[in-house]
C-alpha cells in the first residue's frame, strides 16, 4: 500500500498532502484502525472526497477511482456531488469501444439524478462513439422531466453529426432554441457542424448569418462555417470567407489553417502556399495538426523536400505525419525511401497504424518485391489489423503485382471482415491479371449477390477488362445501362471506353460503333484509338484509316500521339505512302512528331514501303532511342536487304546501353539467315542466354532452323529441332521443309513433311512444298499423289496478293480475281509489256527506237 501512495503522490505533485492524508484513513479505515493514526488531520468528510474526486477528474487520474469504496462504506453513496463527480472520472478513464461499466452501474444505482448526472453519462457514450446510445439517454433524460443545458446539447449534437442523423438535429436545434441557448458559441458551432455533415451547407450558413448578427462570430464559429464549405466541396467559397474573416477583423487559428489547406487541394500549389504564407504572417502555433497538414499537402504536390522540412521545423511527430511522408514518397514513386521512412518509425518509437500499413504496402508494389511484402504482412498480423479493410485492400494489390500465384490475393481478401467495393475491385483486377478471366466474372457476381454496387467507373472499367467472351460483355452493357446515371461526362467516358475496348477485342466492331454512338455523347482520343487497334488486329487497315475522317469530324477530339501511331500502323500493313505522310505532317504541325510512339510508327512505315533513308532520318531525330525504335530500324533494314546494316545498327544498340529483348534477337537472326551469315547467326543466338541471360523462346528456334537450312546445314537444323525444350509444332518443320526444297534433299525432305502432316494435316503449304520438292526429284507421279491428298482433303492454296498505291488509293490483286471492272484493260497492258520483253531480247536497238518515237508522238 506504500507504494501505491508514493506512486499516487508523485503524480498529483503539490496537491499530494490531502491525497497522503485520504489514503492513510482509507487504509486504517479498512483495516479497522482509528483514522488518527493516519494523520494529524485525520478527519474522512463529504469535503475531504469531493476535493480528492476533483483534482483526480482534472487530470483524469484513475487512481481517483479507489474514492468509490470509501464513499460508500460511509454511506455517501446517494451523494449527488459524489456521485456525478466519480461518473465524470469513471468516464474520463473508460478504455475501449464503450464506456466504463462503472459509470454505467452507478448511474443506473442513482437514487437522484440531475442534470450534471445525465451529462456526464451521455458525454461518456458519445467519447467513445457510442452515438446512438448516447442519443437514447438524451431521450430518456427529457422523459424524466431534467431539463438539459449547454453541455448536454453540445454532447448529443455531436453524436447527431458522427450519424448524419439530420432529423435529430432539427429536434435538437428546435429544443435549443426553445430554451434559448441559440446565442451559446459552443452550440451555434455544434449546429454548423451538423448541418455542414448532413449535406445542408445553406442551413449552416444561416446559424452562422445570426451569429454574425448577433456579435460578429468568433474564431470557432468561422473556422467551423470555413470547414462546412470544405465538406462541400466548395473550395473557393471556403477561401472566401476566410477573406471576408481577415477583413471582419478576426484572428484566425491553427485550426482554421489546417481547413483551408484541405480547401487548396483543388485549388493548385499556389493557394497552398498562400495558406502556408498566412500561416507564418498571422504567427500560428505549428502545433502537430497544423504541421500534419502542411506536411500532407506538400506530400500530394510531390513537393517531398518541401514536406520534410516542415517535419522537422519541430520535434513533435507521431504515426499520421509519418504515415503522410511514406505516402508522398509513394505517390512520387519513390518506394525505397518509403520503405526507409516506414522502418525509421519502429527507431523512432513510433506504432504504424493501418493506414500506415495501406500506404508501405503500395510502395511494396512498385518495387515489386513479393519477399518485403510478406514481411510487412507479417508485421500487419501480429498488429492484428489483417481484417482492416484500407491493409487488406492494399495486401490484395501487393499479392497481385507481386506474386505469382493468384490464390495469395484470394486469401487476402478473405480476411478482410467486410469488404468494400475497392476490396472486390482489387479482387477482380488480380484475377484478370492473372489470367483468370472467368473467376474475375464470377466474382463479380458475387460481389453484387454480396449485395455491392459497381456503381463508379473504375470498378466497372475493372471488370469490363476481364471479360473474356462477347456474351459476357455484353452483359456488364446492359447492366451498366440500368445502373449508369452518372451526370459526371468524364466517368461516363471512361466506362464507354472499357465498353468500346471489351467489344473491340472480341472484335465484335458494329457493337462497339454502337456505345460510341448511343452511350458517349463525349468521345476522347482513347475512344478512337481502341478502334483503330481492333481493326488492325483484325487486318481490316483500310476500314482503320476510314476512322481518321470520322475522328476529325468529333469537334471534341484531338488525335494524340497514340492515335496517329495506330494509323500509321495501318498505313505501313497497306504499304501506304501517302497516307502515312499526311500523318507525318499533322504529327509535326501538331507537336507529336517527337512522341516516341509516333516516331516509331513512322520508322515502320518508312521501312516497309522502302524508305531507308527516310527511316534512318526520323531515327536520327529521336532524343532517346528506346529498344522498339531500334527494333523498327533493324526491321527495317533487314526487310530492305541491307542486312550488314542491320547488323551494324544492333552494335550500335548495344554501345549505346540498350538492352535488347527477344524481338531484337528475332531480327538479329533473321538478318543473319537471309544474310547467309550463319556462323554470326549462331553467335547472336547463343549470347541470347551466355551473354544478356534471357531463355531463348520457341520462335528464336524457328528462325535458327531456318538460319541453318538457309545455309545448307540440314543435319543441324533437324539436331537442333529434336533437342530444343519445346514440343517442335508444324511451323517449325514447315521451316525446315522449305528448305529441303531449296537444296533439293528429297529424304529429309520426306522426313520433315511427314512429322509436319502429322502435327497440322490441313496446311495446305505442306503439300505444296512437297509437291514441289518431287518435282524437283523427277518424281511426277509422287507429285501428283501429293496434290491429289491435298484435293481429297479441300485444301487449296492460298492465293498470291499484290497492291499498288496509286493517287492515295490502294489497289489489290489476289491471284485468279477478276472482280476488277478494269481487269481486261489490264491483261492487255500486261501481254504488251512481256511482248516489249521479249523484243528486247531479240532486237534492242529497235525497242529503242520505237520508244522515242513514242515519246515524239507524245
Amino acid at each position: 500500500m506504500g507504494l501505491y501512495i508514493g506512486r499516487f503522490s508523485s503524480i498529483l505533485g503539490g496537491r499530494r498532502q490531502i491525497i497522503y492524508c485520504y489514503l492513510n484513513n482509507h487504509l486504517h479505515l479498512t483495516r479497522g484502525f482509528s483514522a488518527a493514526s493516519a494523520c494529524r488531520e485525520p478527519i474522512v468528510s463529504e469535503d475531504l472526497c469531493v476535493r480528492v474526486l476533483s483534482l483526480c477528474n482534472s487530470g483524469s487520474f484513475k487512481e481517483g477511482l479507489c474514492v468509490h469504496s470509501p464513499v460508500v462504506k460511509l454511506g455517501l453513496q446517494d451523494h449527488l456531488l459524489l456521485n456525478n463527480l466519480l461518473i465524470s472520472l469513471y468516464s474520463k478513464c473508460s478504455r475501449g469501444a464503450v464506456p466504463d461499466r462503472g459509470a454505467r452501474h452507478l448511474f443506473d444505482a442513482m437514487r437522484h439524478r440531475d442534470v450534471v448526472s445525465w451529462t456526464a453519462n451521455i458525454s461518456a457514450h458519445t467519447s467513445v462513439g457510442d452515438h446512438k446510445e448516447a442519443l437514447r439517454l438524451f431521450k430518456l433524460m427529457e422523459s424524466s422531466g431534467c431539463q438539459p443545458n449547454e453541455f448536454t446539447f453540445a454532447s448529443a449534437l455531436r453524436s447527431c453529426s458522427s450519424l448524419r442523423d439530420l432529423d435529430w438535429g432539427i429536434r435538437l436545434h428546435a429544443r435549443i432554441l426553445k430554451c434559448g441557448l441559440e446565442p451559446n458559441p459552443v452550440l451555434r458551432s455544434g449546429l454548423m457542424n451538423l448541418y455542414s455533415k448532413c449535406g445542408e451547407v445553406d442551413a449552416a450558413f444561416e446559424v452562422f448569418a445570426t451569429t454574425m448578427h448577433n456579435g460578429g462570430g468568433d474564431t470557432i464559429s468561422w473556422t467551423t462555417m470555413i470547414s462546412a464549405f470544405v465538406q462541400a466541396g466548395d473550395s473557393a467559397g471556403a477561401l472566401r470567407l476566410y477573406t471576408s474573416m481577415i477583413e471582419s477583423g478576426v484572428r484566425p487559428n491553427e485550426f482554421t489553417f489546417t481547413k483551408l489547406l484541405t480547401a487548396s487541394v483543388s485549388l493548385g500549389s499556389y493557394c497552398a502556399e498562400m495558406v502556408h504564407a498566412h500561416v507564418i504572417l498571422w504567427g500560428a502555433k505549428l502545433n502537430l495538426v497544423l504541421k500534419t497538414a502542411l506536411v500532407d499537402r506538400y506530400t500530394k504536390l510531390g513537393r517531398m523536400e518541401d514536406a520534410l522540412r516542415i517535419s522537422r521545423s519541430t520535434r513533435e511527430s507521431d504515426v499520421m505525419l509519418l504515415t503522410s511522408l511514406i505516402s508522398g514518397y509513394t505517390r512520387i514513386l519513390d518506394p525505397k525511401n518509403a520503405v526507409a521512412m516506414f522502418l525509421g518509425m519502429n527507431v523512432w518509437g513510433v506504432t504504424p497504424n493501418a493506414f500506415t500499413y495501406a500506404a508501405v504496402l503500395s510502395a511494396c508494389s512498385m518495387i515489386p518485391d513479393l519477399r518485403l511484402g510478406a514481411q510487412i504482412h507479417c508485421r500487419v498480423m501480429k498488429a492484428g489489423l489483417e481484417c482492416d479493410v484500407s491493409v487488406g485492400n492494399a495486401l490484395i494489390g501487393m499479392y497481385t503485382k507481386c506474386s505469382p500465384y493468384a490464390n495469395d490475393s484470394v486469401l487476402s481478401f478473405d480476411e478482410i471482415i467486410s469488404p468494400n467495393v475497392v476490396s472486390w475491385t482489387s479482387l477482380i483486377a488480380g484475377l484478370s491479371h492473372h489470367g483468370l478471366d472467368q473467376d474475375a466474372y464470377m466474382a463479380f457476381t458475387g460481389m453484387r449477390a454480396a449485395g455491392i454496387v459497381p456503381n463508379n467507373s473504375f470498378t466497372l472499367s475493372t471488370i469490363l477488362k476481364a471479360c473474356g467472351s462477347i456474351e459476357e460483355s455484353r452483359k456488364i452493357h446492359a447492366y451498366v445501362l440500368k445502373i449508369w446515371n452518372s451526370g459526371d461526362d468524364d466517368d461516363t467516358r471512361i466506362v464507354g471506353n472499357s465498353l468500346v475496348d471489351a467489344y473491340a477485342r472480341m472484335q465484335s466492331i458494329d457493337d462497339a460503333w454502337l456505345v460510341i454512338d448511343t452511350l458517349m455523347p463525349r468521345r476522347d482520343a482513347i475512344t478512337y484509338t481502341s478502334m483503330v487497334t481492333a481493326l488492325n488486329q483484325m487486318g481490316l487497315y483500310e476500314s482503320a484509316l476510314g476512322v481518321i475522317k470520322r475522328m476529325s469530324d468529333d469537334d471534341s477530339v484531338k488525335m494524340d500521339g497514340f492515335s496517329i501511331s495506330s494509323f500509321l500502323s495501318a498505313s505501313a500493313s497497306l504499304t501506304a505512302m501517302e497516307p502515312g505522310k499526311q500523318l507525318h505532317s499533322h504529327s509535326v504541325k501538331s507537336g507529336l512528331d517527337l512522341h516516341i510512339s509516333v516516331s516509331n510508327g513512322l520508322i515502320d512505315l518508312y521501312a516497309k514501303c522502302g524508305g531507308v533513308e527516310d527511316a534512318r532520318r526520323v531515327f536520327s531525330m529521336i532524343p532517346q532511342p528506346n529498344v522498339v525504335s531500334w527494333n523498327g530500324l533493324i526491321s527495317g533494314l533487314a526487310s530492305n536487304g541491307l542486312f550488314k546494316d542491320a547488323l551494324s545498327s544492333f552494335e550500335d544498340m548495344r554501345i549505346a546501353g540498350v538492352q535488347p529483348d527477344n524481338i531484337t534477337f528475332l531480327l538479329v537472326i533473321y538478318a543473319c539467315s537471309h544474310g547467309g551469315l550463319v556462323d554470326l547467326g549462331l553467335h547472336y543466338f547463343d549470347s541470347i542466354s551466355k551473354v544478356y541471360g534471357m531463355a531463348p523462346l520457341y520462335d528464336h528456334y524457328v528462325c535458327l532452323v531456318d538460319l541453318l537450312g538457309r545455309g545448307g546445314r540440314l543435319e543441324d537444323a533437324i539436331g537442333q529441332i529434336e533437342g530444343m525444350p519445346f514440343q517442335p509444332d508444324a511451323l517449325i518443320y514447315k521451316t525446315l521443309l522449305s528448305s529441303c526444297k531449296v537444296h533439293k534433299n528429297l529424304v529429309l525432305g520426306e522426313h520433315v513433311a511427314n512429322h509436319a502432316m502429322e502435327l497440322n494435316p490441313y496446311d495446305p503449304a505442306i503439300y505444296v512444298l512437297l509437291a514441289g520438292i518431287y518435282d524437283d526429284a523427277g518424281k511426277s507421279s509422287h507429285s501428283k499423289q501429293t496434290w491429289q491428298m491435298m484435293m481429297e482433303r479441300r485444301l487449296r492454296k492460298a492465293p498470291g496478293q499484290s497492291w499498288i498505291e496509286i493517287r492515295n488509293r490502294v489497289y489489290v490483286f489476289t491471284s485468279g480475281d477478276r472482280s476488277n471492272p478494269q481487269i481486261d484493260e489490264i491483261h492487255k497492258k500486261i501481254m504488251s509489256l512481256e511482248e516489249d520483253r521479249h523484243y528486247a531480247e531479240v532486237n534492242p536497238v529497235a525497242l529503242m527506237i520505237k520508244s522515242n518515237r513514242t515519246k515524239t508522238l507524245l
